[in-house]
């Protein structure tokens, strides 16, 4: 009788490990999501905060092309009130859709290609838009190892009953995957 106790006892021990550490490692890689995340956030936030500056610079060689930097400022508008990564991406194409424009504008204006200000804001968000893809790439690899990590048995019952529910990669449209030629 005492040695069955003591093998039901090792039994629920055991159980209640195996359902801790696999608690526990759902939980690391679910903050991991979460910190990729915060991290594409901040580069798009940065990205959107330099756009202003290069509309202004753009602004002041072409004043009349006003529907090409409301399309920008509009555009930029929805980019900061996305809240998913879908709603992201979908905001990230009209930002790219509005950039491609602006670019066009721009090539009618040598003066402002020769801009130093002008240059730098490029530089500046040259640097931005490969930052954002390496975050992307770095959440998406965050967001594979959580999915991936919940679809394997025994674990996929388990994060089932813990309400872990499998997350949403940060995809970008094949028209924004091609990049725009712009010569300056």
């Amino acid at each position: 009788m005492k040695g069955k106790f003591i093998v039901i006892l090792g039994v629920v021990v055991l159980l209640v490990a195996l359902f801790a550490g696999t608690y526990n490692k759902l939980a690391v890689l679910d903050e991991n999501v979460d910190s990729a995340w915060a991290q594409v956030e901040n580069v798009l936030k940065r990205r959107a905060d330099l756009i202003p500056n290069l509309v202004n610079t753009v602004k002041g060689y072409a004043s009349h092309e006003k529907e090409v930097l409301v399309g920008i400022t509009e555009a930029r508008s929805r980019f900061t009130e996305a809240k998913t990564p879908e709603e992201y991406a979908q905001a990230n194409e009209g930002l790219n859709t509005a950039l491609t424009k602006l670019y066009a504008v721009v090539e009618n204006y040598p003066e402002l290609k020769a801009n130093q200000n002008f240059t730098e804001l490029q530089f500046e968000l040259s640097g931005t838009e490969n930052r954002i893809a390496t975050e992307r790439m770095r959440y998406n690899d965050s967001v594979k190892a959580f999915n991936t990590t919940i679809r394997r048995f025994p674990t996929n019952v388990m994060a089932k009953v813990l309400g872990f529910e499998k997350r949403q990669y940060f995809e970008i449209n094949q028209k924004d995957a091609e990049v725009p030629e712009v010569n300056f």
